[in-house]
């Protein structure tokens, strides 16, 4: 049987060869939310945008630009997100980051719990 769970839907947006603690900042992110217990998170590469800076990036045929905006994002409860959200700032990492309430549920196969 599906359940609907309510939580929040937390992104994070930061680019390519952005780094923190030596690593990939999208790369540390998604360790930092599993090392913490959180249930799934996915990094996503835009292939066009701009950022607080307003300058425009996008993927071209031959060359590749490669500082392209990453967003990381996660499906949780609040208290995992603010929990999440407390972590990364006191880490002192250099991103924006979007939270929204959200619906979510597990089709198929459902693990015992969420």
């Amino acid at each position: 049987m599906e359940s609907t769970h309510q939580g929040v839907q937390l992104s994070f947006y930061t680019h390519t060869r952005a780094h923190h603690d030596g690593k990939l900042v999208y790369e540390w992110l998604l360790e930092h939310a599993r090392s913490h217990g959180i249930g799934g998170g996915s990094a996503f590469r835009a292939i066009c945008g701009f950022g607080r800076h307003g300058v425009l990036r996008e993927e071209q045929f031959f060359e590749l630009a490669d500082d392209l905006a990453i967003k990381v994002e996660f499906l949780l409860s609040e208290a995992q997100a603010q929990a999440l959200l407390q972590t990364v700032r006191e880490s002192g990492v250099d991103a924006v980051f979007a939270i929204a309430p959200a619906s979510f549920g597990i089709l198929g196969k459902t693990p015992n719990s969420l």
